[in-house]
Protein backbone atom coordinates (compact mmCIF):
# COMPACT_ATOMS: atom_id res chain seq x y z
CA UNK A 1 0.00 0.00 0.00
CA UNK A 2 0.93 4.01 -0.92
CA UNK A 3 2.62 5.55 1.77
CA UNK A 4 0.52 8.58 2.96
CA UNK A 5 2.33 12.31 3.91
CA UNK A 6 0.40 11.56 7.42
CA UNK A 7 1.77 7.64 7.79
CA UNK A 8 5.34 9.47 6.65
CA UNK A 9 5.28 12.23 9.01
CA UNK A 10 4.26 9.98 11.99
CA UNK A 11 7.02 7.46 11.52
CA UNK A 12 9.10 10.50 11.43
CA UNK A 13 8.30 11.90 14.64
CA UNK A 14 8.09 8.46 16.52
CA UNK A 15 11.95 8.37 15.98
CA UNK A 16 12.84 12.18 16.43
CA UNK A 17 11.19 12.24 20.01
CA UNK A 18 13.31 9.37 21.12
CA UNK A 19 16.24 12.05 19.94
CA UNK A 20 15.10 15.38 20.59
CA UNK A 21 14.44 16.74 24.56
CA UNK A 22 11.07 16.70 24.86
CA UNK A 23 10.40 20.53 25.51
CA UNK A 24 12.58 20.99 22.21
CA UNK A 25 10.01 18.22 20.45
CA UNK A 26 6.92 19.62 21.84
CA UNK A 27 8.05 23.30 20.49
CA UNK A 28 9.60 22.28 16.98
CA UNK A 29 8.19 19.59 16.21
CA UNK A 30 4.67 19.27 17.16
CA UNK A 31 3.87 22.57 15.43
CA UNK A 32 4.49 20.99 12.19
CA UNK A 33 2.13 19.58 9.72
CA UNK A 34 2.85 17.34 6.70
CA UNK A 35 0.88 18.47 3.80
CA UNK A 36 1.95 16.84 0.57
CA UNK A 37 3.49 13.40 -0.48
CA UNK A 38 5.17 14.09 -4.08
CA UNK A 39 7.58 11.84 -5.75
CA UNK A 40 9.17 10.99 -2.78
CA UNK A 41 9.30 14.80 -1.31
CA UNK A 42 7.59 15.34 1.80
CA UNK A 43 6.41 18.79 1.74
CA UNK A 44 5.89 19.82 5.63
CA UNK A 45 3.55 22.94 6.96
CA UNK A 46 5.53 25.91 9.08
CA UNK A 47 3.98 28.19 10.97
CA UNK A 48 5.93 31.30 10.04
CA UNK A 49 9.50 32.28 8.72
CA UNK A 50 11.42 32.35 11.66
CA UNK A 51 10.32 28.85 12.54
CA UNK A 52 11.57 27.70 8.77
CA UNK A 53 14.59 29.39 9.96
CA UNK A 54 15.43 28.04 13.26
CA UNK A 55 14.61 24.35 11.66
CA UNK A 56 17.25 24.92 8.85
CA UNK A 57 19.62 26.11 10.93
CA UNK A 58 19.30 23.46 14.29
CA UNK A 59 17.36 20.34 12.89
CA UNK A 60 17.40 20.19 9.14
CA UNK A 61 20.47 16.86 9.75
CA UNK A 62 18.24 14.91 11.90
CA UNK A 63 15.06 15.74 9.49
CA UNK A 64 17.14 14.90 6.50
CA UNK A 65 18.42 11.12 7.90
CA UNK A 66 14.88 10.53 9.56
CA UNK A 67 13.12 10.80 6.25
CA UNK A 68 15.65 9.28 4.21
CA UNK A 69 15.29 6.39 6.95
CA UNK A 70 11.71 6.20 6.20
CA UNK A 71 11.41 6.79 2.22
CA UNK A 72 14.85 6.30 1.21
CA UNK A 73 18.11 7.83 -0.11
CA UNK A 74 16.33 9.66 -3.10
CA UNK A 75 13.56 11.15 -0.23
CA UNK A 76 13.80 14.80 0.00
CA UNK A 77 12.33 17.61 2.35
CA UNK A 78 9.92 20.80 1.49
CA UNK A 79 8.73 23.49 3.89
CA UNK A 80 5.26 25.26 3.22
CA UNK A 81 5.54 28.64 4.72
CA UNK A 82 2.44 30.41 6.80
CA UNK A 83 2.67 33.76 5.52
CA UNK A 84 0.58 36.60 7.99
CA UNK A 85 -0.99 38.71 4.72
CA UNK A 86 -2.45 40.83 6.97
CA UNK A 87 -5.96 40.08 5.98
CA UNK A 88 -7.48 37.01 8.11
CA UNK A 89 -10.94 36.98 6.62
CA UNK A 90 -8.92 35.35 3.15
CA UNK A 91 -7.63 32.01 3.41
CA UNK A 92 -3.83 32.63 5.19
CA UNK A 93 -0.72 32.94 2.06
CA UNK A 94 1.81 30.06 2.02
CA UNK A 95 4.70 29.61 -0.09
CA UNK A 96 6.83 26.56 -0.86
CA UNK A 97 10.74 26.27 -0.16
CA UNK A 98 12.77 23.50 -0.83
CA UNK A 99 14.80 22.64 2.51
CA UNK A 100 18.35 24.40 1.66
CA UNK A 101 20.54 23.02 4.58
CA UNK A 102 19.15 19.09 2.79
CA UNK A 103 21.87 18.63 0.81
CA UNK A 104 25.03 18.92 3.28
CA UNK A 105 23.86 16.98 5.87
CA UNK A 106 26.34 13.87 5.18
CA UNK A 107 29.49 16.42 5.70
CA UNK A 108 28.72 16.49 9.59
CA UNK A 109 28.85 12.75 9.48
CA UNK A 110 32.00 11.55 10.65
CA UNK A 111 32.53 8.17 10.07
CA UNK A 112 36.12 8.18 9.66
CA UNK A 113 37.11 11.67 9.12
CA UNK A 114 39.70 10.86 6.65
CA UNK A 115 39.94 9.15 3.29
CA UNK A 116 43.43 8.23 2.29
CA UNK A 117 43.61 7.72 -1.90
CA UNK A 118 46.88 5.49 -1.36
CA UNK A 119 47.37 4.28 2.16
CA UNK A 120 50.31 3.92 3.48
CA UNK A 121 51.36 2.03 6.64
CA UNK A 122 53.64 4.66 8.32
CA UNK A 123 53.00 8.22 6.94
CA UNK A 124 55.76 9.10 9.16
CA UNK A 125 58.97 7.93 7.65
CA UNK A 126 57.88 9.53 4.63
CA UNK A 127 60.20 12.51 4.32
CA UNK A 128 58.08 15.82 2.71
CA UNK A 129 54.61 14.12 3.63
CA UNK A 130 52.16 17.29 3.27
CA UNK A 131 50.04 17.65 5.23
CA UNK A 132 46.37 16.15 4.72
CA UNK A 133 43.02 17.74 4.18
CA UNK A 134 40.78 16.69 7.54
CA UNK A 135 37.53 18.38 8.15
CA UNK A 136 37.91 20.07 11.62
CA UNK A 137 34.33 19.06 12.59
CA UNK A 138 33.89 22.24 13.82
CA UNK A 139 30.85 24.44 14.58
CA UNK A 140 31.39 27.89 13.47
CA UNK A 141 28.95 29.51 15.62
CA UNK A 142 31.13 28.45 18.50
CA UNK A 143 34.23 31.36 19.16
CA UNK A 144 35.17 33.25 21.78
CA UNK A 145 33.14 36.59 20.87
CA UNK A 146 29.83 34.31 21.58
CA UNK A 147 30.95 32.95 25.10
CA UNK A 148 30.51 35.47 27.65
CA UNK A 149 32.74 35.45 30.69
CA UNK A 150 32.57 35.69 34.06
CA UNK A 151 34.02 34.92 37.32
CA UNK A 152 32.65 31.43 37.12
CA UNK A 153 34.42 30.66 33.86
CA UNK A 154 37.54 32.96 33.47
CA UNK A 155 40.08 30.65 34.65
CA UNK A 156 38.54 28.34 31.63
CA UNK A 157 38.38 30.55 29.21
CA UNK A 158 41.61 32.60 29.11
CA UNK A 159 43.43 29.45 29.65
CA UNK A 160 41.59 28.52 25.96
CA UNK A 161 42.69 31.70 24.61
CA UNK A 162 46.21 31.53 25.53
CA UNK A 163 45.71 27.44 23.93
CA UNK A 164 44.77 28.70 20.58
CA UNK A 165 47.47 31.57 20.30
CA UNK A 166 49.96 29.02 20.94
CA UNK A 167 48.72 25.51 20.25
CA UNK A 168 51.32 23.43 21.69
CA UNK A 169 53.62 25.76 23.17
CA UNK A 170 52.25 26.69 26.26
CA UNK A 171 51.54 24.90 29.73
CA UNK A 172 48.49 23.48 29.39
CA UNK A 173 48.88 20.42 27.64
CA UNK A 174 46.69 19.03 28.19
CA UNK A 175 43.95 21.28 28.96
CA UNK A 176 40.80 19.75 30.72
CA UNK A 177 37.61 21.73 30.81
CA UNK A 178 35.15 20.53 33.39
CA UNK A 179 32.08 21.09 34.29
CA UNK A 180 28.53 20.41 34.58
CA UNK A 181 25.75 19.71 31.82
CA UNK A 182 25.02 22.77 29.53
CA UNK A 183 28.21 24.94 31.46
CA UNK A 184 29.49 25.44 27.93
CA UNK A 185 32.21 22.91 27.97
CA UNK A 186 31.74 22.00 24.18
CA UNK A 187 30.98 25.83 23.24
CA UNK A 188 34.72 26.54 24.86
CA UNK A 189 36.46 23.27 23.62
CA UNK A 190 35.34 24.26 20.28
CA UNK A 191 35.78 28.05 20.55
CA UNK A 192 39.88 26.99 20.79
CA UNK A 193 39.92 25.40 17.53
CA UNK A 194 38.38 27.72 15.88
CA UNK A 195 40.47 30.29 17.14
CA UNK A 196 43.28 27.74 16.20
CA UNK A 197 42.16 27.55 12.79
CA UNK A 198 42.09 31.41 12.08
CA UNK A 199 45.10 32.09 13.57
CA UNK A 200 47.01 29.03 12.82
CA UNK A 201 45.64 27.84 9.14
CA UNK A 202 48.42 25.46 8.70
CA UNK A 203 47.64 23.57 12.01
CA UNK A 204 45.00 20.83 11.63
CA UNK A 205 42.55 20.68 13.93
CA UNK A 206 40.61 18.05 14.56
CA UNK A 207 37.02 17.91 17.26
CA UNK A 208 35.85 14.86 18.32
CA UNK A 209 33.56 13.64 21.13
CA UNK A 210 34.44 9.96 23.19
CA UNK A 211 31.66 7.73 21.54
CA UNK A 212 32.70 9.23 18.30
CA UNK A 213 35.97 7.98 18.94
CA UNK A 214 35.11 4.47 20.88
CA UNK A 215 32.70 3.53 17.41
CA UNK A 216 35.55 4.42 15.18
CA UNK A 217 37.56 2.55 17.54
CA UNK A 218 35.27 -0.65 17.19
CA UNK A 219 34.77 -0.22 13.48
CA UNK A 220 38.48 -0.31 12.50
CA UNK A 221 39.03 -3.22 15.12
CA UNK A 222 36.68 -5.25 13.15
CA UNK A 223 38.82 -4.71 9.91
CA UNK A 224 42.09 -5.40 11.46
CA UNK A 225 42.91 -1.39 10.89
CA UNK A 226 43.87 -0.47 14.35
CA UNK A 227 47.53 1.21 13.67
CA UNK A 228 45.64 3.25 10.37
CA UNK A 229 43.17 4.24 13.07
CA UNK A 230 46.11 5.49 15.52
CA UNK A 231 48.24 6.80 12.54
CA UNK A 232 45.72 9.18 11.72
CA UNK A 233 45.20 10.83 15.13
CA UNK A 234 48.37 11.21 15.06
CA UNK A 235 48.74 13.38 12.13
CA UNK A 236 46.28 16.01 14.15
CA UNK A 237 48.04 19.16 15.70
CA UNK A 238 45.05 20.03 17.81
CA UNK A 239 42.87 17.07 19.05
CA UNK A 240 39.90 17.81 21.23
CA UNK A 241 38.22 15.40 22.32
CA UNK A 242 34.59 16.06 23.91
CA UNK A 243 33.11 14.17 27.04
CA UNK A 244 35.78 11.93 28.18
CA UNK A 245 34.18 10.03 30.92
CA UNK A 246 32.74 8.04 28.72
CA UNK A 247 36.10 6.69 27.90
CA UNK A 248 35.16 4.09 31.04
CA UNK A 249 33.28 1.89 29.44
CA UNK A 250 35.88 1.28 26.44
CA UNK A 251 38.79 -0.18 28.25
CA UNK A 252 40.55 -1.11 24.64
CA UNK A 253 40.12 2.30 23.28
CA UNK A 254 41.26 3.77 26.26
CA UNK A 255 44.45 1.73 25.01
CA UNK A 256 44.44 3.40 21.41
CA UNK A 257 44.08 6.75 23.13
CA UNK A 258 47.00 6.63 25.11
CA UNK A 259 49.36 5.27 22.40
CA UNK A 260 47.17 8.65 20.58
CA UNK A 261 47.74 10.78 23.66
CA UNK A 262 51.61 9.88 24.32
CA UNK A 263 52.95 10.52 20.28
CA UNK A 264 51.03 14.03 19.94
CA UNK A 265 51.96 15.25 23.61
CA UNK A 266 55.53 14.68 22.73
CA UNK A 267 55.39 16.01 19.65
CA UNK A 268 54.57 19.21 21.16
CA UNK A 269 51.03 18.69 19.66
CA UNK A 270 48.16 20.44 21.62
CA UNK A 271 45.33 18.05 23.72
CA UNK A 272 41.89 19.47 24.85
CA UNK A 273 39.80 17.57 26.65
CA UNK A 274 36.41 18.05 27.87
CA UNK A 275 34.47 16.24 31.03
CA UNK A 276 31.75 16.68 33.17
CA UNK A 277 34.47 15.73 36.38
CA UNK A 278 37.32 17.05 37.19
CA UNK A 279 40.42 14.04 36.68
CA UNK A 280 40.92 12.55 39.97
CA UNK A 281 36.94 12.37 40.54
CA UNK A 282 36.67 10.27 37.14
CA UNK A 283 35.80 6.55 37.57
CA UNK A 284 36.66 3.67 35.39
CA UNK A 285 39.56 5.41 33.45
CA UNK A 286 42.97 3.75 33.19
CA UNK A 287 45.40 5.64 36.14
CA UNK A 288 48.12 6.03 33.01
CA UNK A 289 45.52 8.09 31.36
CA UNK A 290 44.73 10.03 34.52
CA UNK A 291 48.49 10.72 35.50
CA UNK A 292 48.65 12.53 32.31
CA UNK A 293 45.47 14.30 32.30
CA UNK A 294 46.56 16.08 35.10
CA UNK A 295 50.12 17.25 33.70
CA UNK A 296 48.42 20.25 32.30
CA UNK A 297 45.57 22.41 33.34
CA UNK A 298 41.92 20.98 34.66
CA UNK A 299 39.83 24.28 34.69
CA UNK A 300 36.37 24.30 35.30
CA UNK A 301 32.96 25.91 34.36
CA UNK A 302 30.45 26.78 37.09
CA UNK A 303 27.18 27.48 37.33
CA UNK A 304 26.99 31.53 36.04
CA UNK A 305 25.94 34.01 38.08
CA UNK A 306 22.81 36.41 37.40
CA UNK A 307 24.33 39.13 36.09
CA UNK A 308 26.24 36.68 33.92
CA UNK A 309 22.95 35.01 32.68
CA UNK A 310 21.72 38.78 31.49
CA UNK A 311 25.14 39.47 29.47
CA UNK A 312 24.40 35.70 28.00
CA UNK A 313 20.78 37.13 27.05
CA UNK A 314 21.45 40.44 25.42
CA UNK A 315 24.54 38.81 23.76
CA UNK A 316 22.31 36.22 21.86
CA UNK A 317 19.87 38.65 21.18
CA UNK A 318 22.02 40.98 19.76
CA UNK A 319 23.85 38.17 17.63
CA UNK A 320 20.27 37.45 16.65
CA UNK A 321 18.86 40.76 15.85
CA UNK A 322 16.15 40.60 18.80
CA UNK A 323 14.34 42.68 20.87
CA UNK A 324 13.09 41.79 24.53
CA UNK A 325 11.41 43.95 27.16
CA UNK A 326 14.05 44.20 29.80
CA UNK A 327 11.85 43.03 32.51
CA UNK A 328 11.37 39.73 30.54
CA UNK A 329 15.08 39.81 30.33
CA UNK A 330 15.58 40.03 33.97
CA UNK A 331 12.61 37.07 34.85
CA UNK A 332 14.74 34.54 32.19
CA UNK A 333 18.00 35.17 33.70
CA UNK A 334 16.62 34.98 37.31
CA UNK A 335 14.75 32.01 37.28
CA UNK A 336 17.16 30.20 34.55
CA UNK A 337 19.73 29.35 37.11
CA UNK A 338 21.05 25.77 36.17
CA UNK A 339 22.88 26.38 33.16
CA UNK A 340 23.63 28.02 29.94
CA UNK A 341 21.36 25.24 27.92
CA UNK A 342 18.24 25.66 29.66
CA UNK A 343 18.36 29.69 29.51
CA UNK A 344 18.59 29.64 25.90
CA UNK A 345 16.68 26.93 25.15
CA UNK A 346 13.82 29.01 27.88
CA UNK A 347 14.57 32.44 25.06
CA UNK A 348 14.19 29.96 22.22
CA UNK A 349 10.75 28.76 23.70
CA UNK A 350 9.67 31.88 24.44
CA UNK A 351 10.37 33.34 20.61
CA UNK A 352 8.95 29.95 19.47
CA UNK A 353 5.39 30.96 21.19
CA UNK A 354 5.68 34.64 20.28
CA UNK A 355 5.88 33.46 16.68
CA UNK A 356 3.79 30.64 16.64
CA UNK A 357 0.72 32.58 18.44
CA UNK A 358 1.40 35.92 17.05
CA UNK A 359 1.90 38.09 20.06
CA UNK A 360 4.55 40.51 21.53
CA UNK A 361 6.57 39.24 23.99
CA UNK A 362 5.89 40.06 27.62
CA UNK A 363 6.14 39.05 31.37
CA UNK A 364 2.97 37.15 31.35
CA UNK A 365 4.13 35.00 27.67
CA UNK A 366 7.60 34.62 29.85
CA UNK A 367 5.78 33.32 32.78
CA UNK A 368 3.67 30.79 30.51
CA UNK A 369 6.79 29.11 29.02
CA UNK A 370 8.69 29.02 32.06
CA UNK A 371 6.84 26.88 33.19
CA UNK A 372 8.08 24.24 31.28
CA UNK A 373 11.54 24.64 32.48
CA UNK A 374 11.40 25.78 36.19
CA UNK A 375 8.96 24.34 39.16
CA UNK A 376 6.81 27.26 40.04
CA UNK A 377 5.36 27.52 43.67
CA UNK A 378 3.51 30.40 45.33
CA UNK A 379 5.66 30.86 48.30
CA UNK A 380 5.24 33.86 49.41
CA UNK A 381 8.57 36.18 50.08
CA UNK A 382 9.87 36.28 53.39
CA UNK A 383 12.34 38.85 56.16
CA UNK A 384 14.81 36.26 55.82
CA UNK A 385 14.54 35.39 52.17
CA UNK A 386 15.60 39.50 51.77
CA UNK A 387 18.02 39.36 54.41
CA UNK A 388 19.91 36.81 52.84
CA UNK A 389 19.58 38.63 49.31
CA UNK A 390 21.00 41.93 50.87
CA UNK A 391 23.70 40.01 52.53
CA UNK A 392 24.86 38.89 49.28
CA UNK A 393 24.48 41.64 47.65
CA UNK A 394 26.71 43.71 49.99
CA UNK A 395 28.98 41.02 50.50
CA UNK A 396 27.65 40.91 54.32
CA UNK A 397 27.61 38.25 56.41
CA UNK A 398 24.16 37.24 57.97
CA UNK A 399 25.01 37.36 61.79
CA UNK A 400 26.69 40.70 61.16
CA UNK A 401 23.04 41.94 60.08
CA UNK A 402 21.41 41.06 62.91
CA UNK A 403 24.34 42.20 65.65
CA UNK A 404 24.15 45.74 67.49
CA UNK A 405 27.50 47.77 65.19
CA UNK A 406 28.00 51.33 64.20
CA UNK A 407 29.56 50.44 61.14
CA UNK A 408 28.13 52.47 58.74
CA UNK A 409 28.37 49.81 55.66
CA UNK A 410 26.11 47.02 58.05
CA UNK A 411 24.09 50.01 59.55
CA UNK A 412 23.11 50.39 55.99
CA UNK A 413 22.75 47.15 54.80
CA UNK A 414 20.69 46.63 57.49
CA UNK A 415 18.18 49.51 57.23
CA UNK A 416 17.92 49.05 53.29
CA UNK A 417 16.22 45.52 54.44
CA UNK A 418 14.18 46.38 56.65
CA UNK A 419 12.92 49.48 53.86
CA UNK A 420 12.40 45.90 51.46
CA UNK A 421 10.34 43.81 54.20
CA UNK A 422 8.21 46.25 54.98
CA UNK A 423 7.44 47.29 51.25
CA UNK A 424 7.24 43.40 50.05
CA UNK A 425 6.31 41.35 53.17
CA UNK A 426 2.85 41.46 55.11
CA UNK A 427 4.56 41.48 58.35
CA UNK A 428 4.00 44.37 60.66
CA UNK A 429 6.65 47.22 61.95
CA UNK A 430 7.18 44.71 65.23
CA UNK A 431 7.48 42.02 63.44
CA UNK A 432 9.75 43.08 61.02
CA UNK A 433 12.23 44.59 64.25
CA UNK A 434 12.09 41.22 65.87
CA UNK A 435 13.86 39.65 62.87
CA UNK A 436 16.96 42.22 63.42
CA UNK A 437 17.94 40.80 67.28
CA UNK A 438 14.94 42.03 68.59
CA UNK A 439 14.59 45.90 68.04
CA UNK A 440 11.75 47.84 68.19
CA UNK A 441 9.19 49.06 65.70
CA UNK A 442 10.30 52.85 66.17
CA UNK A 443 13.77 51.18 64.68
CA UNK A 444 11.99 49.97 61.44
CA UNK A 445 10.16 53.72 61.00
CA UNK A 446 13.09 55.50 60.84
CA UNK A 447 15.31 52.90 58.82
CA UNK A 448 12.79 53.34 56.48
CA UNK A 449 13.03 56.65 56.63
CA UNK A 450 16.27 57.22 56.04
CA UNK A 451 16.45 54.73 52.96
CA UNK A 452 13.82 57.11 51.69
CA UNK A 453 16.05 60.33 52.25
CA UNK A 454 18.95 59.13 50.51
CA UNK A 455 17.31 57.64 47.68
CA UNK A 456 16.57 61.18 47.31
CA UNK A 457 20.46 62.74 47.82
CA UNK A 458 22.51 59.71 46.92
CA UNK A 459 22.31 58.58 43.25
CA UNK A 460 24.75 55.28 44.25
CA UNK A 461 22.48 54.35 47.14
CA UNK A 462 19.39 54.94 45.12
CA UNK A 463 20.77 52.41 42.42
CA UNK A 464 21.75 49.91 45.04
CA UNK A 465 18.12 50.29 46.46
CA UNK A 466 16.60 49.62 43.06
CA UNK A 467 18.33 46.86 41.97
CA UNK A 468 17.80 45.08 44.99
CA UNK A 469 13.84 45.89 44.99
CA UNK A 470 14.46 44.54 41.41
CA UNK A 471 15.82 41.38 42.69
CA UNK A 472 13.35 41.01 45.11
CA UNK A 473 10.22 41.61 42.75
CA UNK A 474 11.79 38.93 40.48
CA UNK A 475 11.62 36.36 43.12
CA UNK A 476 8.18 37.01 44.30
CA UNK A 477 7.11 35.99 40.89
Amino acid sequence: MAKTFDKVWSNCLEIIKDIVEWQHYKTWFEPIKPVELKNNILVIQVPSQFFYEYLEEHYVNLLAKTLRRILGKEAMLEYRIMVDSGNHQNKPLTMDIPAHGYKTFSNNEMDFPLIITNPVKNPFVIPGLKKMQIDAQLNPVYTFDAFVEGDCNRVARRAGKTVAEKPGANSFNPLVIYGGVGLGKTHLAQAIGNEVKRLHQNKVVLYVSSEKFINQFVDHSRNNAINDFIHFYQLVDVLIIDDVQFFNRAEKSQDAFFAIFNHLHQSGKQLILSSDKPPKDLDGLQERLLSRFRWGLSADLQVPDYDVRIDILERKMKNDGLEMPKEVVKYLAYNINTNVRELEGALISLLAQSSLNKREIDLELAKKVLRNFVKTSSKEITIETIQRMVCEYFDVSYDKLLQKTRKREIVQARQITMYLAKAFTKNSLKTIGEHFGGRDHTTVIHSCQTVKDLMDTDSLFRENVMELQQKVQLAAM
